[in-house]
């Protein structure tokens, strides 16, 4: 079995090797037959289904039927990491110039297999059938069709107020524990779960977009902001008796990130969104999510200073230093510091860093913003207090650090730590310019966790440990399972926690994925993400023993995979 694991191996490296040296360019053919619906969950991808692109001779043939599939499966599984255009990003390209030297063979090995550097292995797992690989594998031989443009009318025909803001509750209405309850993303289902900290019930199961992305609080305490892959936004009420959604809204064709004003006098005021698909962020009204302000990220490249036609939003924070929001504009590398305090006359300094910026978190003083160029293997420290690059940083291959990992190093003094989705190291980075100097802004120290495949790294303040998990890792004793740190003994390596195992699931991947800590720091809970018809669950472990606590079943938990505590979302505790 080992055998065949590295004879798979050896294909797929084959398979990157050849795609490392070749760049991209375009080529399609679509056989015409009948209009079919392109939806996935309920949610229109970014090429509708009837779009045709010009035939090209060198490629195969698709049927109608044949690109709304593989049209649905790239939107829901590939886009994210291989772009809308699939020019690439924190996956490689994967224009026709390129696939088609690569060949089908080259290319199914790929999807089935994965490859340790975070491809996930989408057939070897039972998430994509043969039939629908090589439905894949014609489709990426093919040219990509072109998404059409959503502009201001467009994202006002989807605004709706459910629930006006004077017919809301003026108190809280409910029992909740509202800073310990937890949104939960259910991926495939197209909803969120709403989980109570303390008793580990479901409150309630609310509609959202496809795929939710990530959830974000506003500065109140009050609303709760998700946004799906499909860039539909719900605006939900946590004061309601059951928290339901109060506004909603569609900002583009695909997105990934959400935030709310949270400086002093401007708490709940406007909320932003960014999205992959048309290129550019939406500013809008905080208690209605009116649309107010559409802004094109399209531009140069901070290298080559060559035009991008599909520069992406990405993570988007809020400055505790400023009225602004820090925007992380994807394959040109700028982050945008856009100032919200007269958005009529916007004002936007933008700075310069890498290509491929991603993800990322604040430092513990909230000053400094730690963000991922996931494909130029740097962070950028973004110093929000004067609008300024502090530092760019070489990591290991493909930082992924979510919001990254805070703590304070017995030798080297406060920290932020990412994992990486391209490599099995840990970069530790001194913040602390001012009493720690000669360690500020590099890397003290690299830890060898799992294996590569990781997606998130997860501390807290109250706690002794680090959790990092391997996702994406297409060894499934890694990606079932979690790497914990002792933050008092580092040098000492990691314990393997069996999450999965724990979990007491059927047949599936059973993907571990996102630690994420309680209110108060003693509790870990992490998703058993298993295939839509599969049975998936949470699992709670104790902080401090490190043992299982409470295995969380419900067959309404449908594809857990992201969970956001409302006091650590809120008050950026990570």
């Amino acid at each position: 079995m080992r055998r065949n694991r590295l004879l798979q191996y050896a294909t797929v490296l084959t398979s990157l090797l050849a795609m490392a040296a070749l760049k991209p360019t375009v080529g399609y053919s679509v056989e015409q037959k009948s209009a079919t619906e392109g939806k996935y969950m309920g949610a229109p991808s970014a090429v509708p289904a009837t779009a045709v692109a010009p035939a090209s001779a060198t490629a195969p043939k698709l049927s109608a039927d044949e690109f709304a599939e593989a049209n649905k499966i790239y939107f829901e599984r590939c886009a994210g990491c291989h772009g809308v255009l699939r020019k690439g990003a924190t996956g490689k390209p994967l224009t026709p110039d390129i696939t088609q030297k690569l060949g089908a063979d080259h290319l199914k090995a790929f999807i089935t297999y994965g490859s340790p550097a975070g491809m996930p292995n989408w057939g070897d797992s039972g998430v994509l059938t043969e039939q629908q690989i090589d439905t894949m594998v014609k489709y990426l031989l093919n040219e990509p069709a072109a998404p059409p443009e959503f502009g201001l009318k467009e994202i006002k025909d989807t605004w709706k107020v459910v629930v006006a803001p004077e017919k809301r509750p003026t108190k809280k209405m409910n029992n909740f524990d509202l800073e310990n309850l937890f949104s939960v993303t259910l991926r495939d289902s197209g909803e969120v779960a709403l989980i109570d900290g303390n008793s580990k019930e479901i409150v309630t199961i609310i509609k959202t977009g496809y795929a939710v992305h990530i959830s974000r609080i506003s500065a109140s305490g009050r609303y709760l902001f998700v946004i799906g892959r499909d860039a539909k936004i719900n605006q939900i009420d946590l004061w309601m008796e059951k928290p339901e959604t109060v506004a909603e809204i569609k900002i583009g064709m695909e997105a990934r990130s959400v935030e709310t004003s949270k400086f002093k006098g401007f708490e709940d005021k406007y909320s932003i969104a960014g999205s992959y698909w048309p290129p550019h962020y939406v500013i809008m009204n905080g208690d209605t999510l009116e649309p107010l302000k559409v802004v094109s990220t399209r531009g140069y490249t901070v290298d080559t200073q060559e035009y991008h036609p599909e520069p992406r939003v990405a993570a988007i924070v809020a400055s505790h230093y400023r009225p602004e929001f820090i925007v992380n504009v994807k394959e040109t590398g700028q982050v945008l510091m856009v100032n919200y305090s007269d958005i009529k006359n916007l004002s936007v300094t933008t700075i310069p860093t890498a290509r491929f910026l991603h993800d990322g978190g604040w430092d513990a003083t909230h000053r400094y913003f730690m963000t991922a160029a996931n494909k130029s293997n740097k962070i950028a420290v973004i110093d929000s207090k004067e609008d300024k690059l502090a530092a760019m940083v070489d990591v290991g291959q493909v930082p992924h650090p979510g919001r990254g990992a805070n703590f304070v190093d017995p030798k080297f003094g406060p920290v932020w730590a990412t994992s990486h989705l391209g490599d099995e190291t840990i970069s530790v980075i001194g913040t602390d310019p001012e009493k720690h100097k000669d360690n500020a802004w590099k890397v003290v120290r690299t830890l060898k966790a799992q294996g590569g495949g990781s997606l998130f790294i997860k501390t807290h303040p109250k706690s002794k440990n680090i959790y990092v998990d391997t996702t994406l890792n297409p060894d499934p004793q890694m990606s079932q399972s979690i790497g914990v740190f002792n933050v008092d003994a580092l040098e000492k390596g990691f314990e393997v926690l069996p999450i999965a195992e724990w979990a007491g699931l059927g047949a599936g991947p059973k993907r571990v994925v996102q630690p994420e800590y309680n209110k108060t720091g003693d509790e870990v809970w992490f998703s058993v993400w298993n295939g839509k018809d599969q049975e998936s669950a949470i699992v709670v472990i104790d902080d401090k023993t490190r043992k299982l606590k409470k295995v969380i079943k419900d067959k309404r938990l449908i594809t857990p995979t992201g969970k956001f505590n409302v006091l650590n979302t809120r008050e950026d505790i990570y």
